[in-house]
């Protein structure tokens, strides 16, 4: 596996620097074309979801409201708080946009192709320990909302930095372990080896605990709804930025959705073969892999995981936050690990005596899945009640407390009832 990596690694580095310039150019532009149309989608499947009609006059069909947004955005009074440090203030929002651009710079979008005469991969670089790279930068981005928060002088926008670094932190933990199991069937960290390596076989058919805690674990990472906490409108305003406006508010909002595109573009590559066309299309068309034509199955196995995150804004309430976090510490890190040393055990039997490594991965995936199922219904408690020596509070009345010790105004002996009152 070290030597295949080798030579699929040895076709990155060795493009002219004006064509890598090309392709970081290019990056740039699909990620701000894809945030505004992802912006106007999720607008028009929320509103189908409800009833609505949604954007509808900017441009055709609506598709120019992101853009009258981002204009409206920039035209907007730029305030900075009074007891805001300043620096720190200006520099947040920039800190959590680039990294959130710099993650795509290892996933492949498809194979080598000739791009203005020269042959070189859909990729602008890979390296042997790219989805560690891809983890790492986008960690970065937790900083800019952190440092948002605190840099704010706002009690709400305080809180809000605080629970997005705890949520973001512990799920990170779970979608690591996740992608262990990738990593010990793939036999490689490299985002290209791991597409090669579902060539015959997607992992999200092989490894189902992984790509189901990864799933879980990119929802919470994003802080999406229903696992939305830091900018709970209901506790904390607005959350980490609610002192933020005009453009400081636009580059969080564009790190959302650029990081909601971005755990959608790992989830492919990892898991649904990347830019490999899906079963009946590969077996009955030979170039459905070559050229320009994996850009349309990567773009749509994409889609697939973003509809998925407008779908639970459309369908689920936001969480409480201990029960949220306690998901991610007592659930999701428990189960992951007792599944690594599953996928460890599984794939060193399978070196030595020769079994169906897929096979046997798939069934263990499948019970796995189940247990994980059954393990997520929370239980069911019964109620507690206390004692009440009171007769009428024993037949259903709601009780008053006593009133304190020279305080009482009605000048009753004992505590009246909900009913007595009434």
């Amino acid at each position: 596996m070290t030597v295949m990596a080798a030579d699929s690694l040895a076709a990155f580095g060795n493009d002219p620097v004006w064509l890598s310039f090309v392709k970081a150019g290019l990056i740039f532009v699909v990620l701000v074309l894809l945030t505004l149309f992802n912006i106007w989608f999720e607008r028009r499947v929320v509103a189908r979801m409800q009833h609505r009609v949604g954007p509808n006059v900017h441009g055709p069909f609506g598709l120019l409201q992101s853009l009258a947004d981002g204009v409206k955005l920039a035209l907007k009074e730029d305030l900075i708080p009074k007891n805001a440090d300043k620096i720190v203030f200006i520099l947040a929002p920039v800190l959590a946009t680039i990294p959130a651009f710099v993650t795509f710079a290892v996933i492949p979008f498809g194979p080598e192709v000739n791009l203005f005469g020269e042959h070189t991969p859909l990729q602008l670089t890979d390296m042997p320990v790219a989805v560690l790279f891809v983890m790492a930068i986008a960690s970065i981005g937790i900083y800019g909302i952190v440092l948002g928060g605190w840099s704010s002088g706002s009690t709400y926008s305080l809180l809000g930095g605080l629970r997005s670094s705890a949520q973001m932190i512990s799920y990170e933990v779970a979608m690591g372990l996740a992608l262990v199991a990738v990593f010990l069937y793939a036999g490689s960290m490299s985002t290209s080896e791991i597409v090669a390596a579902q060539d015959d076989v997607w992992f999200a058919f092989v490894l189902v605990p992984s790509f189901v805690i990864y799933v879980i674990a990119m929802v919470g990472e994003t802080n999406r709804a229903p696992f939305d906490l830091p900018e709970a409108e209901g506790e904390l305003v607005g959350g980490f930025h609610t002192e933020y406006s005009s453009l400081k508010f636009a580059l969080f909002f564009l790190a959302e959705y650029i990081n909601m595109a971005t755990v959608s573009a790992l989830a492919t590559t990892l898991f649904l073969g990347g830019w490999h066309a899906p079963w009946p299309i590969s077996q009955l068309w030979d170039g459905a892999n070559a050229g320009y034509w994996p850009l349309i199955w990567f773009f749509g196995k994409m889609y697939l995981f973003i509809f998925m995150f407008i779908w639970l804004r459309g369908s689920l309430p936001r969480l409480r936050y201990d029960q949220f976090m306690a998901f991610g510490w007592k659930r999701l890190i428990p189960i992951a690990l007792v599944w690594i040393v599953a996928v460890a055990t599984i794939r060193a039997a399978t070196n030595d005596d020769g079994l169906n490594r897929e096979q046997l991965l798939t069934v263990v995936g499948v019970l796995a899945a189940v247990c994980l199922v059954l393990f997520l219904i929370p239980e069911r408690k019964k109620p507690v009640v206390d004692e009440v020596d009171d007769a009428d509070t024993a037949a259903g009345a709601f009780p008053v407390p006593p009133m304190p010790a020279g305080g009482a105004v009605r000048g009753a002996a004992a505590p009246l009832t909900f009913r007595e009152e009434k």
